[in-house]
């Protein structure tokens, strides 16, 4: 072979099938260029070895949920600088999904339930709609849980206003469940988090906060996920 020709047509030559059938291995992570998946149908080859995978279906590839642990950064306020933390580079080495890691999965990564003003913790990308509806539209539904550290003297009582229903410019929150972990850290568990509600909520008590961390989102635990890393939800997990 003189000139490169698109993988797809290179897979066509190989195991006799249709063009369609050819993009829909390679898009689907089926094919092996020199023992590295390549999911792109147009990628060029000349020489190289091209195999399939054994267990190679024409099932689509199906859309990918990413939990990431976003580190303490204070630069990191919007969700586009925040998605660039998740790269091939930086996924966690054991994760145990069982999801093939492709190029595919890095685009269309749709931000959902926003941290905390402050806090670092558990946040989560999907290309599932459904996740992103399940996390965005029925965020009431959803109990977030986040570890709080503070200082100061708590308010005679202000474990039992915590646990009360406070008022927030005008708003009515939920009643959160919160409970001490040591002398200086307290558990949040709460729907529908407004932004700035923790502090607020700890300044009524005369708390001040410290840092915070979500480690929660509904039943999907961060785990222990280093700080930058990320990992897939595996397929049928659901928040």
């Amino acid at each position: 072979m003189s000139e490169p020709i698109r993988l797809s047509k290179r897979l066509i030559a190989l195991i006799d099938c249709s063009r369609s059938e050819a993009e829909r291995y390679i898009e689907g992570g089926w094919v092996l260029v020199d023992g590295e998946i390549v999911d792109q149908p147009q990628f060029k080859v000349l020489d190289q070895e091209i195999t399939l995978h054994p267990d190679a279906t024409l099932a689509p590839c199906p859309p990918v949920t990413m939990l990431l642990h976003q580190p303490c950064a204070s630069h990191l306020d919007d969700s586009t600088t925040i998605s660039r933390l998740i790269t091939p580079e930086s996924q966690l080495a054991s994760d145990d999904s069982g999801i093939r890691t492709l190029k595919r999965h890095f685009f269309r990564l749709k931000p959902t339930a926003p941290l905390e003003v402050g806090a670092t913790g558990l946040v989560v990308f999907s290309q599932d709609g459904r996740v992103v509806r399940r996390l965005t539209d029925d965020a009431s539904k959803n109990e977030q849980e986040y570890l709080v550290e503070v200082s100061g003297d708590i308010a005679p009582d202000g474990l039992s206003q915590l646990n009360a229903t406070m008022k927030m410019n005008g708003w009515k929150l939920p009643a959160a469940k919160v409970s001490w972990q040591n002398e200086t850290r307290l558990r949040f568990a709460l729907k529908n988090v407004r932004p700035g509600q923790i502090e607020y909520m700890c300044r009524q008590v005369n708390l001040t906060v410290e840092s915070m961390i979500r480690l929660r989102i509904g039943r999907v635990s961060m785990g222990k996920l280093p700080a930058g890393q990320w990992r897939f939800l595996p397929t049928g997990v659901l928040f």
